[in-house]
C-alpha cells in the first residue's frame, strides 16, 4: 500500500443524501496506480537499492505537487514553524519507514504476497487506536483482528507450522509486516495530531520531510557502493513512481476524500490488493500461492468482523 496520507478531519456537513458517483472512478485508478507501485519496486528491485528509490520517489513527487499547492504556501510554512518535529516524525514513519520496509520487503518476496499482507494495516489501525487514542474497540473488531492476524502468520510462515512454531520466516515478508504496522501508526498519529491543514498541502509537506529522512539512509548506500543503475530500467521505474505512482496518485485520492469523504474513499484501499494480484500475474508472471489465498481469506474474514458487523447495543437501564 502505498503511503496515502489518511487524514480524518470532520467532514462537512453533507448537503445531498448520497455522494457523488463521480468520486469512485477517480478512486478506483488513485488504488490501481497505488498498486502499480508495488509492479514498479519489484520490477527494479534489483538495479536499484530500497532507500534511494524511497528517497527519489517521496522527492520528485513533493517538487511536482509543490506548485499545485502555491495557495496554502503560507499556511504550510507556519505549521512547518510551529510544529516541525511533529511534521518529521509522522512523515519519517509514514512515508520513509512505510516505503522503505516495503521496498526492502521486494528483494525477497512477491509483489502479490506484499499486496495481501499490506491488507492488514486498517485492521492494526483499529489495534492502535484502541491503546493511542483511546477508541473503543469491541467485541466483533476484536475477532476480526486476530483472524487477520492468523492470515498474516499463515502467509509469513508460508502455510508452515512447523515454521511458525520455530519462528522461522522469510525475511521479506517481515519486511511487509513492519511497513503495514508504520502505516497504522501513521495513520493513528495523524488522526491524534490534527494539524489543521488541508490534505493536499498536508501530503506535500510530509513527501519533503519523509525524504529528508531518506536522504541519509540514501548517502549511507552510496558510501557502501550500493548505488542506483540509472539504466532505462531504473528511470522507467522511477518515472512512474514519482509521477503516475505519486504525485498523479496522491492528487487523485485528493479529490476522491473530497468527493466521497474520507471513510468511504479508504474503504476502497482493498482495491489495491486486488490490482496487485492481477498486475503481478499478467506483468511478473507471479501466481498466487496456496498460503497466500488461505491467508488473504482469514485476512477477508478479519475486515468483514471489524467493519461490517456491528456490535449489538445494549440499552441503558432505567
Amino acid at each position: 500500500m502505498q503511503a496515502i496520507p489518511i487524514v480524518h478531519q470532520p467532514e462537512p456537513p453533507a448537503i445531498p443524501a448520497v455522494p457523488s458517483l463521480g468520486g469512485y472512478p477517480t478512486a478506483v485508478l488513485c488504488w490501481l496506480l497505488s498498486a502499480g507501485v508495488y509492479i514498479a519496486a519489484k520490477w527494479v528491485a534489483p538495479e536499484m537499492p530500497p532507500w534511494g528509490l524511497c528517497f527519489w520517489r517521496l522527492a520528485l513527487a513533493c517538487a511536482i505537487l509543490l506548485p499545485i499547492v502555491h495557495r496554502h504556501h503560507g499556511a504550510m510554512i507556519a505549521l512547518l514553524k510551529s510544529r516541525p518535529l511533529e511534521i518529521v516524525a509522522v512523515g519519517a514513519i509514514g512515508l520513509t519507514l512505510c516505503q522503505g520496509m516495503i521496498y526492502h520487503g521486494l528483494n525477497d518476496t512477491d509483489a502479490t504476497t506484499a499486496g495481501i499482507i499490506m491488507a492488514m494495516s486498517p485492521i492494526m489501525t483499529m489495534v492502535l487506536a484502541r491503546f493511542v487514542l483511546g477508541e473503543p474497540l469491541g467485541l466483533w473488531k476484536a475477532l476480526g483482528a486476530l483472524a487477520a492476524l492468523a492470515g498474516m502468520l499463515v502467509i509469513v510462515a508460508h502455510g508452515n507450522i512447523e515454521a511458525l512454531v520455530q519462528l522461522r520466516f522469510n525475511v521479506g515478508e517481515l519486511w511487509i509486516v513492519g511497513s503495514a504496522l508504520c502505516w497504522a501508526l501513521y495513520t493513528v498519529l495523524l488522526r491524534r495530531s490534527k494539524f489543521g491543514l488541508e490534505l493536499l498541502p498536508l501530503v506535500v509537506l510530509l513527501l519533503g520531510a519523509g525524504a529528508l529522512v531518506a536522504l541519509p539512509f540514501h548517502l549511507w548506500e552510496i558510501v557502501n557502493d550500493e548505488r542506483s543503475a540509472m539504466n532505462a530500467h531504473g528511470l522507467l521505474a522511477l518515472a512512474y513512481l514519482a509521477g503516475p505512482g505519486g504525485a498523479l496518485m496522491y492528487y487523485l485520492y485528493n479529490q476522491s476524500v473530497e468527493t466521497l469523504g474520507a471513510s468511504r474513499a479508504s474503504m476502497l484501499l482493498y482495491l489495491q490488493t486486488l490490482f496487485v494480484a492481477v498486475l503481478a500475474y499478467l506483468l511478473l508472471g507471479e501466481s498466487l500461492h496456496d498460503y497466500d489465498l488461505v491467508g488473504a481469506a482469514f485476512i477477508i474474514a478479519g475486515v468483514v468482523l471489524a467493519t461490517v458487523i456491528k456490535s449489538r447495543t445494549v440499552p441503558a437501564k432505567a
